[in-house]
């Protein structure tokens, strides 16, 4: 009898963390799991919080720059799920352990640079040993990555034509909590920032394409006939593009001919339509580069820092519950036939639908690991999980429509 637990939630005590104990609490009926982090106190205080459903959950004691504690925490569970960021400051060992076991993964970071790190060090290893290695489980950047996937399969089913381009366009309203901002204070400080500028950064050697003009990250507003509307650059274009063509080159290694060959894909965030999306969206450029060029210099990211929650904060409960966002693609295949799918949840992208995410993603590789594809690997949502998690976003109230052309 296999004694490991199902799903050990890894910085269960964060702020998202906390949303993440809560969620199995509600839905891990059968499950055997355990919170982990570095305080069995504020750990136990967060188990009792969660209520009745959590009573019989595990503690697991590891500091994330232990990595015999860690490898001890990765040997007792069948997956890890990761909320601990910044991911570049406490996910590396953690990674490894689980490698070096044969655990699955998942996590939450929007960190590219990191997650570059990852496959550079561990793709290999974990295609030999099975672990499913499967980083930006949450809002980065399931919607994007899973929602171009299912889009560029209707298309392939429906059309027998592979997809060459796909378009996403946002529209959301949430807030921040303390890991995002520390992760991304953090990624600024450090020598990663350099390269967030890659539109193929994640991609495997050798399959960036020459021309790489039509990939360039968007920096100012555009009104787009596919949506008749205007449009901005957005905030976690740079990571989800990246994923998304991750998605994409995987698949062609796998012989899945889904995508066509140099997809394009961008996208942006919706501003609204006539003058006033146009006004919109050109302080919303002119004020990202802003941001961009202030959190360059040590003193900018003081300043931004002092008003964006801390470690451990966010949005209230009555914030998080007003939240959602809606992301429409419109995707193209080869020879220009068209079709428009849309993802949607309710509640705060970042907090409330990436609990829902990173959740649902761990347990379709508890529940339904006969069901996904074989592969070992540092993956994508899409690469890793497919039609099982658009099941299960399904049944867990998240809207993925294909909608017409």
């Amino acid at each position: 009898m296999d004694e490991r637990y199902d799903i050990v939630l890894y910085g269960a005590s964060g702020f998202v963390g906390r949303q993440t104990v809560a969620y199995l609490a509600r839905h891990g009926d059968g499950l055997r799991w355990a919170l982990a982090g570095r305080s069995r106190e504020r750990l136990e205080a967060t188990r009792a919080a969660a209520g009745a459903g959590a009573e019989q959950a595990g503690i697991l004691v590891a500091d994330a720059h232990d990595p015999a504690a860690l490898a001890t925490l990765a040997a007792q569970a069948r997956v890890v799920l990761n909320t601990a960021g910044p991911f570049a400051l406490y996910g590396s060992d953690l990674v490894a352990a689980c490698v070096r076991q044969g655990t699955h993964y998942v996590d939450i970071t929007g960190e590219t640079p990191w997650v570059r790190g990852l496959i550079d060090r561990h793709d290999a290893e974990a295609r030999a040993s099975g672990a499913r290695i499967v980083p930006c489980c949450g809002f980065d950047s399931v919607p994007s990555d899973l929602g171009a996937w299912w889009l560029a399969r209707e298309i392939r089913q429906r059309f027998g034509e592979s997809c060459v381009e796909v378009t996403a366009a946002f529209s959301m309203r949430g807030g921040f909590n303390g890991g995002t901002v520390a992760s991304m204070l953090n990624l600024m400080a450090s020598d990663q920032a350099t390269a967030l500028g890659n539109p193929f950064l994640l991609n495997p050697e050798g399959t960036a394409p020459g021309d790489k003009a039509p990939h360039r990250d968007p920096v100012g507003p555009r009104r787009h006939p596919d949506f008749r509307a205007w449009l901005g650059p957005f905030l976690m274009g740079p990571v989800n593009t990246r994923v998304v063509r991750r998605s994409a080159a995987l698949l062609r290694a796998r012989g899945d001919h889904t995508y066509g060959d140099n997809l394009v894909y961008q996208e942006y965030l919706r501003t609204g339509r006539g003058i006033g999306g146009a006004v919109k969206a050109g302080v919303l450029s002119a004020s990202m580069g802003a941001a961009g060029l202030l959190m360059h210099w040590a003193a900018g990211r003081r300043l931004v820092a002092r008003f964006l929650p801390a470690p451990g904060e966010g949005p209230t409960e009555q914030q998080m519950d007003r939240g959602g966002f809606r992301c429409d693609l419109v995707g193209r295949s080869r020879s220009g036939l068209v079709l428009r799918a849309r993802v949607a949840a309710k509640g705060d992208p970042g907090n409330r639908a990436t609990t829902v995410f990173v959740c649902e993603s761990a347990l379709a590789l508890v529940r339904n690991a006969d069901l996904l594809p074989p592969d070992g690997g540092v993956l994508t949502p899409a690469t890793a999980f497919g039609e099982v998690l658009v099941r299960r976003l399904h049944a867990a109230g998240v809207t993925l429509a294909v909608l017409s052309g």
